[in-house]
Parts: C-alpha cells; structure tokens; sequence
C-alpha cells in the first residue's frame, strides 16, 4: 500500500514540477495567465465501511485551476499593441470559431483585416458605408487601407474680431476724396474743367440747398465708386487686414480663399473675397466679390444687408453668406498671369459663416478656422481609444471611425477551456459570454500602445520548484523505505 502511495505522490509532484515548470516559461508571454495544481487526499473507503479511521491511500491531482488576475501594463510604441485595465477578453475568430485572450499583440493583414500572431480576426462592431458604428453587429474589424477620396469644401466657418480703433485706409481715403471734390465741383460748376478754389467758393455759396444735396449726392457716389476701385490685394494700404484658409474642390485640389477686410466708417466694413487671387465665378480677372458688414454700437455683427452683396454672393436664412457658382481655375501659363477653369467641379454654393464676429477694441484676430473639404488623403496611422473605437488617420489631416472592438466577460472564467495560444474557448461550465464595449458595465477600459503582462511571480515559481523537488525526493524515499522492508521480509527465513 505504501508502494502506491509513493507512487501516487511522485505522480503528484511530477504534476506541480509541470505545472511551476509551464509558469515559468511563459513568464515573459503576453496576457499569459499562471496555473496552480491543485490536489486532494484518496480513501479506501466504500460508504458502507466501518472504519473509523482509514488511513489514506494517497494523492490525487484533482484539478489545475488559472488564476485571471491583472498582470502589469507594459507600454510600447504600437498603436495596435491592445492591453485591458480590468476584466474582459478580446474576441477572436478562426474561420468562425469564436476563442478569446488577453495577449493584445495586433495587426494588419494585407486586407485590412485586425489580426493577431496566429491570424485570427479581431471582432468588433463595424461601421455603415457613411462611417456610422454597427452596434450590436458583431464581425471582423478592418481598415480601409486604400485612399480616401477628396471632398468639396461647402462650409467655412470663420468668425473674426475687427479692430474698432482702426481707421480708413490712406488710399481708399485719398481716392474718395479727390473723386468726391471732383464730382462736387462738376455738379455745381458745369463746364468748367479745372476751377480754382475762389470759383469753388462762389458756386457753393451762391447755390440753393437743392443744387448742394444734389452735388453731395453726386460726390459721395463718385467718392465710393473709386475708393472701391482703389481696392489692390497687392497693397496692404488699400485695406486693413486678411486672412485666408484652403478650400477643395471635387478632385482635392487645394485653392487659397481670401478675405480682406476694408474700413469704410465707423462700424461699417467691405470684405473682398478672393480665391487664389481671382475672382472665384470669372477666373480670367482679379476683380473680388464683396460684401458689406456692419456692426452696432457694443461691437456685434449685424445682418448683411442683401443689396450690398456683389452678383454670386447671397444671404442665407441663418445670416450666413453662400458664394455661388465658384469656378476653380489653375494658372494656364508658367507665369501665373492668365488663369482658367481647372476641370474640377465645386460645391454648389459654399458657405461662409461668419457669425459671431465682433469689433472691439482689440487687435485683429480669428477665433476659429473651420471648413468641411479635404484633399485625397493616405493612411498614415491608427488610434484606438479606451472605449475601443478604431480611428484611421489620413495624410490629408481626416480621421474617419473604423469600427469598435468588444471584450468579453464570462460568469465563471475558471470554467474556460483553455487551447493554447493564449487562449480559451467557452465550454458549458464557463457559461455565455457577456459581450460589450470596453468601459461598458463590468468590462475594463482599453490602453492602446500598450501590452499586458504575463502573471507569473518568478519568486513564487522557484519556491515552487524547491517545494516540488522535496516532495518527490521524498516520495521517493517512502517508495525506497517500503522497498527495503519488503527486502527484509523476503530475506527472513
């Protein structure tokens, strides 16, 4: 009986030197989780038996549990490295066969697809063809590694704060007066080409009220028609300030819209619109687009007034200002001098807002730039945040939603059946997956860089090992002390 009970011991210690011995070589794997043998006394006992202390018959490996908890995070540089701060699993899927990890080492294959080491799909929730997450569909997440096509700007939004203190500019200024004094004096003083200021005089004062509102009149027209005319956007004393931002037409092309911001009075402005320094619906001249603004007596943008737009500009409902019918153009010399239509279509009407602009008494600034149009863009990188969300970043600056990843919780993990790879599959002990988002009830958040370590405490296995070692040796020496007694027996004769 003795014999067994050695045998059954070095059977069980053989089993704890193979247990410490696996632990400790995967020390180093990623979302590795370490076993514990577990083990449980035998009797020669039936219910029926009389014996009121049997004496044991020894040692029975009677299961090799795993312990799922947390191993440390280790960071790298892998936007694909996947690590989970919590409970839950990566749902994985071999030609439909559902397994489940913690090892966070992820790629690309050449479709696209998010795979593992072993080329295993990582499972999530996909997106629509507009970019709208799927949830509650679960499938294989991939990347759209091809080229993301352009888009048309249709929007800007650009609010703006004018400087109040800020004057006329010297040559709008100086060309409204001379044309005013001009028209004033041909109104008052037909026929006389150059009158001197005594002849001035004497019309003025020798003029009824009529004949000097008409020739005011006369004046303030022809003084705004060329102060208008004096517009140059190669001459910074012709306005005041500019700013500018790239729009896209269909095919990505990149085109510099313009706008200059003349002080015409207090609290009223012109805005000259240019796009890369022509005239967006005539491309064969500079002439801008304009529009008038202006603002009330706390600095607040008031509504555009609609008869002050040039042709091609419109007011919308929202008091936003829509260009209509921009034709983009390209230079059709090597000098840039004379220009075209480029081929390329537009955006119906492209929006400008504005709103929300003021003139205070404070430098010129912008306080957002914003337009929806993009060039043909690469990818260049992924992102995942710590709900799971699978972000593709493009070389033309765009990011666009790939899909969510899932974890997976199980009511008992212990009942997990474990098939290598550093992986489980459910069985009926572990029961049904509890399937989410990462953040979601009782499932970890996700940190993307990152890997889990294995569990192992390598301290705790080399003890391990010296406990296993005395075992057996000891074992082995109750197999050779029973040996050596049923010698003896033998021998007596």
């Amino acid at each position: 009986m003795s014999f067994n009970i050695g045998l059954s011991g070095l059977r069980a210690a053989t089993s704890d030197l193979n247990v410490t011995g696996n632990n400790i070589a995967n020390a180093g794997t990623a979302g590795f989780k370490q076993s514990r043998a577990e083990f449980a006394d035998l009797y020669a006992s039936s219910m029926l038996s009389s014996g009121s202390n049997p004496i044991g018959s020894g040692v029975l490996l009677s299961d090799v549990s795993q312990l799922f908890s947390q191993g440390n995070i280790n960071y790298t540089k892998n936007s694909l490295d996947l690590a989970i701060n919590g409970s839950g699993f990566f749902r994985t899927s071999n030609n439909g066969d559902i397994s489940y990890t913690r090892a966070g080492y992820f790629g690309t294959d050449r479709e696209g697809f998010i795979v593992n080491n072993f080329g295993h799909n990582l499972q999530g929730y996909g997106v629509d063809a507009n970019g709208n997450l799927q949830n509650g569909i679960i499938g294989n997440l991939k990347v759209e590694t091809g080229s993301q096509a352009p888009r048309s700007t249709s929007t800007i939004t650009q609010p703006f704060n004018l400087n109040s203190t800020e004057s006329v500019p010297v040559l709008r200024q100086s060309a409204y007066d001379g044309a005013y004094q001009t028209a004033f004096n041909g109104s008052l003083l037909p026929g006389t080409p150059n009158p001197t200021p005594a002849q001035i005089a004497a019309a003025t004062a020798a003029a009824t009220p009529a004949q000097l509102a008409a020739a005011n009149a006369a004046g303030a027209a022809a003084g705004t028609t060329a102060a208008n005319a004096s517009f140059n956007p190669a001459d910074p004393t012709s306005y005041n300030r500019s700013t500018s931002v790239n729009i896209y037409d269909a095919q990505g092309n990149a085109h510099s819209f313009t706008q200059y911001f003349v002080k015409t009075g207090a609290n009223n402005w012109d805005v000259k619109i240019l796009v890369d320094g022509r005239n967006p619906l005539n491309p064969a001249n500079t002439q801008p687009l304009s529009a008038s603004i202006s603002f009330d007596a706390a600095g607040k943008l008031q509504t555009v007034d609609p008869a002050s737009l040039s042709a091609g500009l419109s007011v919308n409902p929202d008091g936003s200002i829509s260009m209509n019918g921009w034709i983009p153009a390209a230079p059709t010399n090597a000098e840039g001098t004379t220009w075209a239509a480029n081929g390329s279509e537009a955006s119906a009407a492209v929006k400008f807002d504005f709103r929300g602009s003021s003139q205070y008494n404070s430098t010129f600034s912008v306080a957002k730039v914003v337009q929806d149009g993009y060039s043909t863009g690469e990818l260049a990188g992924l992102e995942i945040d710590e709900t799971g969300v699978l972000f593709a970043r493009y070389t033309n600056g765009q990011t666009k939603v790939q899909g969510q990843l899932v974890l997976a919780n199980f009511a008992n993990m212990q009942g997990l059946t474990p098939v290598g790879k550093t992986a489980w599959v459910q069985s009926s002990e572990s029961g049904e997956p509890v399937v989410g988002t990462p953040r979601s009830g009782t499932l970890g958040s996700l940190q993307s860089g990152a890997l889990e370590d294995s569990n192992v405490e390598l301290s705790d296995q080399l003890v391990n090992l010296i406990v296993a070692q005395r075992n057996y040796q000891a074992n082995a020496k109750t197999i050779e002390t029973e040996s050596a007694i049923t010698q003896t027996i033998i021998n007596l004769r």
